[in-house]
């Protein structure tokens, strides 16, 4: 068996899968109109304070000698591997990162001598970690586009079951840039109010920066803290566009349906992607209709946080785990009015249930999708 353990939350609402949890539970957004330092106009996004990343990281190490991303990601699987008791420089533990754009504020800010621009290049960056850390193996990076999170936990999961590894940290994580804000941008998909996934009124997304580990392991005794397992996990392209999703919702309707669904899975929420933008929320309503899964809730986290890019899919997973543990349905924050065709039943209120699954799901850029079915034992 492969379990979901130990794991922590560095984002706006907080430095640990508590803070998070509770300001989630309390429906805290952290989401806000902001100037940055690259822009004078106002963006909506979520952002993790600088003060707060120094003055913790002071701590671990020398800021000088570490990116912001690289702080965040150093922080958040220190949390892990104190938690947990795992030694990083075993060779059956492994760590995998997931990210769409790493240390990309290498190319836009000047920085002190003591850091290597090279380091903008994801090896170096992951290279970084490993020498932090005293990694026995060589870091795994994914980046696949916005999947990539849940992508990198089914990685992991797979891994495992080959016997390559015991234990494995999946670490995801973006920070706002100018490079990825410009980018959304230019495809008119950022939104100037916070943002309201699969709302008849919705108009765009809004970005954020998080960093989200989690321990991916066979041990059980290390598996207690939720005592969830990963039952399967898939992932499919579907071809259709450099941006755009497939229409009728084909990749993610396949991942579905290869995650074999029993009627004793008890699920209780799909946690899906949900950007906010017209088309991929659409994609998805019809993906999950598809897949028979209309009467299943349904919430999308980035209300709360924006989209968090290669930290959304480990952050989501988390916090659903923590859902999970608790007996309690996250309400998709921002969601008022249904505004895609396809038949889902949208959490509107925070809500106590019973159920014993969730299933997360991720759609990205050049036709990728990915979902991962996790089950309490």
């Amino acid at each position: 068996m492969v379990f979901a353990s130990f794991n922590n939350i560095i984002s706006s609402l907080g430095f640990s899968t508590l803070e998070n949890y509770e300001a989630v539970n309390k429906s805290i957004v952290g989401v806000k109109k902001r100037i940055l330092p690259f822009s004078k106009e106002e963006f909506c996004v979520s952002q993790i304070e600088n003060d707060q990343i120094k003055s913790r990281f002071s701590e671990l190490g020398d800021e000088q000698l570490y990116t912001k991303l690289e702080q965040l990601s150093i922080l958040s699987i220190n949390d892990v591997l104190q938690k947990s008791g795992i030694d990083p420089k075993d060779s059956r533990t492994l760590l995998i990162y997931s990210t769409t754009k790493g240390n990309i504020d290498l190319l836009e800010t000047p920085q002190n001598n003591l850091i290597d621009t090279k380091r903008v290049n994801l090896w170096s960056f992951a290279n970084t970690l490993q020498n932090y850390f005293n990694l026995s193996n060589t870091p795994v990076v994914v980046s696949n586009a916005c999947i990539s999170g849940i992508l990198a936990i089914i990685i992991a999961k797979r891994y495992i079951e080959k016997g390559l590894y015991d234990n494995i940290i999946v670490c995801g994580g973006d920070i706002l840039s100018e490079f990825t804000l410009s980018g959304f941008k230019s495809f008119n998909a950022l939104s100037n109010e916070p943002s309201k996934p699969f709302d008849a009124k919705r108009t765009g997304i809004n970005l954020g920066e998080a960093v989200s580990s989690i321990l991916i392991t066979n041990n059980s005794k290390l598996a207690s803290v939720y005592n969830t397992q990963i039952i399967s996990g898939y992932s499919a392209n579907d071809a259709n566009h450099i941006s755009g999703p497939s229409r009728t919702g084909d990749g993610l309707y396949h991942c579905l349906k290869q995650l074999n669904i029993s009627e004793t899975d008890s699920i209780g929420f799909i946690s899906a992607h949900g950007t906010a933008t017209p088309f991929n929320d659409e994609m998805e309503s019809i993906a999950f209709e598809r897949a028979n899964l209309s009467n299943v809730f349904v919430n999308s986290l980035k209300g709360y946080y924006g989209h968090t890019l290669g930290a959304a899919g480990v952050l989501e997973t988390v916090l659903s785990l923590e859902s999970l543990k608790n007996q309690r349905l996250i309400k998709s924050e921002g969601f008022e009015e249904i505004g895609v065709s396809g038949k889902i039943s949208l959490i509107k209120e925070h809500q106590n249930n019973t159920f014993s699954s969730f299933i997360k799901t991720a759609s990205g850029f050049g036709g990728c999708n990915a979902a991962a079915l996790f089950k309490k034992l």
